[in-house]
């Protein structure tokens, strides 16, 4: 890719953007940081956030003031973590698993980027699509699966086109959905039984499984931090990059998990499907504007994850046909990803929770290795931890062992979940799901340990080098 193709695309929005995992050149950067605040807004304006809420109080039975407690936890800690890692796009101009590459190696971090391939290309990319589709259906009485497709082929469009298009459309939405969602809040919260908390807090499991599972669903969008964040100057203020993504994600997954939570106190008549249930209590003019902001909230939330999936998979490292470039990737995982849709109309609520729950399996030890690799390069030249990141023979082998150590250590003794339950949780499982946060501390120390070692540490063409 040339870096003339890269200045043409500039700040066009009607272009297939042509960037993949290359830096982004100083001459094609543009934007303000403040455009963050709706790009990670609008995502977040669709019922797999609400539902994160509906878990807590529906599923893990915990009381609605408890529940918005570890819903505020865990998202505050997820959102933090995203502003953070969003500040590698400024400065290096590179997407988010293209910034990893500092600990995990060239070729090891083909572990990471390939899971959030797969993660957001297809996982989130399915989860979204049929809480879309089920919004569709229910407002214009079409079938479920006609409405799947709908959603899929707009928010494919979206991603092919790229970065800019993105923005613009994370935009133009934003006003939108935050007045109906804001609205629909205010109506569902006034006819909420918030009082009738009877005590059974059942803690901590149900408090862990809740932060855990709102924790997992703000830390979800943490592998694409600077995908969004690269084309800003780098003399854009650091504080305003991590500031913004992180205030848009915070906000608003807050909110409609709260109400997410509140929702499930108002009695609604059986039979109906999440969506719908979640609309029940609105007038009807409002339930059918809502339930559009919930279709194209989820077309805005799967625009993200199908480009995101594509940057990750094109980090890989995988040598690709010159033809093949990510706009390519990008609609491969939509076919992939609306085929898992399809597969998951049925018994999706179960679905879901197993789902915010095993990504953070991964996230939570990746995090760690990243978190401390920073930390170990503070100070560095940014020519020199650009160099290893455009460097093939640059190695790192302590972060994919860390990452995968802290991974299997966690599920195996601390998942919880319905088709497996770990060695601890077996024994105690009123301790909830806590495999996230055994997988970061053990990744974490791991990778500490490993780093150290000359031949797993950092390794540059061929001599170890401290950094």
């Amino acid at each position: 890719m040339t870096t003339d193709r890269i200045t043409a695309y500039g700040d066009h929005v009607l272009a297939v953007e042509p960037t993949g995992a290359e830096p982004v050149p100083a001459s094609a950067r543009h934007g303000r940081p403040l455009g963050l605040l709706w790009t990670w807004t609008s995502p977040n304006m669709e019922f797999a956030t609400v539902f994160v809420g509906v878990l807590g109080v529906g599923v893990f039975g915990l009381d609605f003031w408890s529940a918005a407690l570890a819903i505020v936890l865990g998202t505050a800690l997820g959102s933090v973590a995203h502003g953070f890692l969003g500040l590698a796009g400024p400065r290096f101009g590179v997407p988010q698993m293209v910034a990893g590459r500092t600990a995990f190696g060239f070729r090891g971090n083909a572990l990471p980027a390939g899971l959030n391939a797969l993660t957001a290309g297809i996982g989130w990319f399915a989860v979204n699509s049929v809480s879309a589709a089920y919004a569709l259906s229910t407002l214009t009485g079409w079938p479920v699966l006609l409405c799947l497709f709908l959603v899929a082929v707009l928010q494919i469009a979206i991603a092919f086109l790229g970065h800019n298009f993105i923005h613009t459309a994370e935009r133009y939405t934003f006003p939108a959905l935050t007045v109906v969602f804001l609205v629909a809040s205010a109506v569902i919260l006034s006819k909420a039984h918030l009082a009738t908390a009877n005590g059974a807090h059942a803690f901590p499991g149900a408090f862990l499984l809740t932060a855990g599972a709102a924790f997992g669903y703000a830390a979800g969008w943490t592998p694409y931090g600077s995908d969004y964040t690269r084309y800003l100057p780098a003399s854009t203020p650091r504080w305003q990059v991590g500031l913004w993504p992180a205030v848009g994600v915070f906000w608003s997954c807050v909110l409609l998990e709260v109400v997410g939570a509140a929702s499930v106190t108002i009695t609604v008549p059986s039979g109906l499907t999440p969506t719908a249930a979640f609309v029940h209590p609105l007038p009807g003019w409002l339930g059918d504007l809502t339930l559009l902001a919930i279709a194209v909230g989820g077309v805005a939330a799967n625009a993200l994850n199908i480009y995101s999936g594509a940057l990750s998979f094109v980090a890989m490292g995988i040598r690709l046909p010159a033809a093949v470039r990510r706009a390519t990737v990008a609609l491969v995982f939509g076919v992939a990803g609306t085929a898992v849709a399809w597969s998951g109309l049925h018994d999706s609520g179960a679905k879901y929770t197993d789902f915010l729950l095993v990504i953070t399996y991964w996230i939570g030890p990746w995090l760690a290795v990243v978190f401390l690799d920073r930390w170990y390069r503070r100070g560095q030249d940014d020519a020199a931890v650009g160099a290893d990141l455009a460097d093939p023979r640059f190695s790192n082998w302590a972060g994919p062992v860390a990452m995968a150590v802290g991974t299997g250590l966690g599920v195996w003794l601390f998942s919880n979940q319905t088709e497996y339950t770990g060695l601890v949780a077996r024994h105690l499982p009123q301790i909830g799901d806590i495999a996230f946060l055994a997988g970061f501390l053990i990744a974490g120390l791991v990778y500490a340990a490993l780093r150290a070692v000359p031949a797993l540490g950092p390794v540059r063409t061929g001599l170890a080098e401290a950094s």
